[in-house]
């Protein structure tokens, strides 16, 4: 062939720390979403759909085909947890001692499926009135049919 394509999107579910009781406010949200946007958009991937809620984020992305999925979402979490440190002060907080969690998950998502993923991450709010953060990542291993050794080293940090 004389050109290489590729097509990958994923969703990406990352989390803050668990040893840090820090939460990222409403207020900060839209703001971090965007800065992960352009983020995105630097590392030649296109930024779908970015939500959330106070202590989690999800990624709907097109992943460039220049960049590895982990060296993406390392990217991603560590300018986002500078980001945060350094702007958190512009909407009356403090939280220089921000982190997220070490790990992360991140799924491939069929371009048939793509429109039910976006409706899915769209409505962070509605289905965490529902759920917990670990129900709903514990529904995404079982979906993906993803088995775990030992459950307890998915909550620490």
């Amino acid at each position: 062939m004389g050109k290489s394509l590729s097509q990958i999107y994923i969703h990406t579910i990352f989390h803050i720390s668990f040893s840090d009781p820090v939460k990222i406010p409403n207020s900060l949200q839209d703001d971090l979403h965007k800065y992960i946007a352009g983020h995105c958009k630097s590392e030649s991937c296109i930024p779908i759909l970015i939500n959330g809620t106070e202590d989690h984020i999800h990624l709907l992305t097109s992943l460039s085909k220049s960049i590895s999925a982990s060296s993406f979402v390392n990217k991603i979490k560590s300018t986002s947890s500078k980001w945060i440190k350094s702007n958190s002060h512009e909407h009356g907080l403090i939280l220089k001692k921000f982190s997220w969690q070490k790990g992360y998950g991140v799924f491939s998502v069929s371009p048939s499926i793509l429109d039910k993923v976006k409706a899915y991450v769209e409505n962070q709010q509605e289905h965490h009135k529902r759920m917990t953060f670990k129900e709903e990542y514990m529904m995404f291993l079982e979906q993906y049919k993803i088995d775990l050794d030992d459950e307890k080293y998915l909550w620490v940090d």
